[in-house]
Parts: C-alpha cells; sequence; structure tokens
C-alpha cells in the first residue's frame, strides 16, 4: 500500500510544515496532498512543496471543478507537473453547492455530467492530439454561445504534458464512484471502513463496465483520507475526528442535501446521524460532537496507542486500497504508518 500524506488545507494564517513533509519523504510515503474550501487554494502550497522535495508525489485532494475551467486545470496541472519532474497527481471534485454557489458565483449544475465533460477535456489537452474542441452541456469550446464574439478558434496546449497524468475523483455516492469508475484512475472517499468495500466497489464495478476496455481493479486506485492520532488517551485521540465528523455530517450541506450525512447512514449509523444534524443544526455543536459513535470513528481513522493502531492497520493492508492518505503528523504515526505498510 502507498501512503500519502494530507496536508489539507490553511486556517486563518497559511501554514505548512514542511519539516513533517520532508519526513514523510524520507520514510518513502509515496505523496503529500493539499486541499482547498474557500481559503487557501490546493495549488499554491503544492508549488511551494514542491520546490523544497525531491522524490515525494504532489497531489490535489481536491481541486474544486467549478472553480477553474477544465483547461486552466490542464494548464496548472502541466506546469506543476513539468517543474516537479513529473510528479503530479491531480485529484478533482465538484464541491458542494454552499461552496460552488455561495463562494465561486457559478450554478452548481450537474455534478456528474460536469465530471465527464472536465475529464474528458483534460485528457484531450494532456494528449495534445489536435486543437481543442468540445460540445458540451456544461462547456462549449470554443465558445459559442450569448456574448461570443465568433472569434474563438481551436487551440492546442503549447506545453507538450504527460498524457498520463493521473486523474482522482472524489465521492461518496453511488452515481459519484460508478462515475469515478468510468473516467478516473482512482477515488479519494473522505473516509471509508476497509472492512465495508459493498459499499464502494459495486458502484466501480458499474463504472468500469460503462468504460469498457478491461478497465477493472487491477489498475485502479482508491485513496482515502484516514485521520491518525497516536496516544495514550483514546477519547483525547478521538476528539479531531469528532469534530471533523460532526461539522460533515451535521453542518456540511442543508437538512435533507447533506451527502455526509447520507454516507453515515450507508456506513449503518443512520440514527446518529440524523441526531448529529439536528444538533448541529440547532447550533449546539458540542452535542454533535458528543453524538458521533465511537465505533464510527473507530472504523475509519487510526486512533489511540501505537499497539492498537497497529493492529487496526491490517485490515486496511487486507483491504483493496491503494493509497492511505493521512490526515495526522506525529511523527511517532507517520513512523508506525511506514513500519507497518511500507
Amino acid at each position: 500500500m502507498r501512503i500519502g500524506l494530507n496536508t489539507g488545507y490553511s486556517g486563518p494564517k497559511l501554514q505548512i510544515d514542511i519539516e513533517r513533509i520532508k519526513l514523510a519523504e524520507s520514510l518513502g510515503f509515496d505523496s503529500v496532498w493539499t486541499a482547498e474550501a474557500y481559503g487557501s487554494d490546493a495549488i499554491t502550497p503544492l508549488a511551494w512543496i514542491a520546490a523544497q522535495t525531491t522524490k515525494i508525489k504532489l497531489g490535489t485532494a481536491i481541486m474544486q471543478m467549478p472553480a477553474r475551467t477544465p483547461a486552466m486545470t490542464a494548464m496548472t496541472a502541466i506546469s506543476l507537473d513539468q517543474l516537479s519532474g513529473g510528479r503530479f497527481l491531480l485529484g478533482l471534485g465538484p464541491s458542494g453547492p454552499q461552496v460552488v454557489e455561495g463562494w465561486h458565483g457559478v450554478p452548481y449544475g450537474k455534478p456528474l455530467t460536469r465530471t465527464r465533460e472536465y475529464v474528458k477535456i483534460l485528457r484531450d489537452i494532456f494528449a495534445r492530439e489536435g486543437p481543442l474542441e468540445h460540445k458540451g452541456e456544461h462547456y462549449q469550446i470554443p465558445y459559442q454561445g450569448e456574448g461570443a464574439t465568433g472569434l474563438g478558434k481551436p487551440l492546442k496546449s503549447i506545453l507538450h504534458g504527460r498524457a498520463d497524468i493521473p486523474i482522482f475523483t472524489a465521492s461518496i455516492g453511488a452515481a459519484g464512484i460508478a462515475c469515478s469508475g468510468e473516467v478516473a484512475d482512482g477515488l479519494i472517499p473522505v473516509w471509508m471502513n476497509p472492512e465495508r468495500m459493498d459499499l464502494i466497489a459495486p458502484h466501480l464495478e458499474k463504472g468500469f463496465a460503462k468504460a469498457g476496455g478491461g478497465k477493472s481493479m487491477d489498475d485502479f486506485r482508491i485513496a482515502p483520507f484516514v485521520t491518525g492520532v497516536m496516544g495514550d488517551d483514546l477519547d483525547q485521540c478521538r476528539m479531531p475526528m469528532r469534530g471533523m465528523m460532526a461539522l460533515y455530517i451535521g453542518g456540511m450541506g442543508a437538512r435533507g442535501k447533506n451527502f455526509y450525512n447520507d454516507y453515515a447512514t450507508r456506513l449503518g449509523y443512520g440514527e446518529a446521524a440524523k441526531k448529529i444534524q439536528d444538533l448541529y443544526l440547532d447550533g449546539k455543536k458540542a452535542e454533535a460532537m458528543a453524538a458521533v459513535p465511537d465505533e464510527l470513528i473507530d472504523e475509519v481513522a487510526l486512533v489511540g496507542p501505537r499497539e492498537r493502531i497497529a493492529e487496526r492497520l491490517q485490515a486496511w493492508k487486507a483491504s483493496p486500497v491503494t493509497d492511505m492518505l493521512i490526515s495526522g503528523g506525529q511523527p511517532e504515526l507517520l513512523e508506525v504508518l511506514a513500519e507497518n505498510l511500507l
């Protein structure tokens, strides 16, 4: 199994722990990943990291598709890939309606349709087999719609990029997972239980069948986020995950339109998910955190003493997961992961 270090996105002041990243690189970690929400972007920190590392691959988990045209994403990907010596991994996601419309000021549209068109355009640009042309529901290139000058013409990237830059898409819904299997090289779930591949594998197989060409799990990567906190106080170690899950299950979306709440339900925690959301949306965030089941945290995260984490890693090793994107920076935790997985 490959290990990736997930640095996430920054708080009020942009800070990057480059020593932790260099430690991960020295331990044999395969990749480091950055994120974005509505503050720090994913690419600027990744370029800074690229300049101070030599081997570790550089991934975005994730770049928000509605925030950039496909061509802009392709330009960025090719540029950073070339400057880093071919180390770039492109992770994409649709984000959610609240951020897309509330921050970027563009319509959320149809996320699966957008994803298919977006990835197709990226691959066409990377392949550079001819000038770019695309006629879809979300994107028309050259643009000929309202306000067009009529002067647009098909263009080809000046930069000669790698045609096989890996593309990951982030999803936890059945249709999104199938879409990932169809068009992408890998899937990034926000979290997962390695013993519940029944929630992922059938949908991936559906996507593989639609893609054709013999595509299968053998040439596909599954790269979930996994929070890791090591320490003797198990309850204290669970706290970061408790806060994150309360936010996502309870507050990331409206009532009846929360992908993470739906996912927790599919994981078998429907009653808890409803309670967490009710409490969170009522402003009772501490109570929402307390309502996150210990069992759910233990299934999807790595928490507690060294021996407990090492034992739980056996389930991950036995699963089809190819890449563990670890969120957690304790040097001793990174060492335990390297000892048990590499």
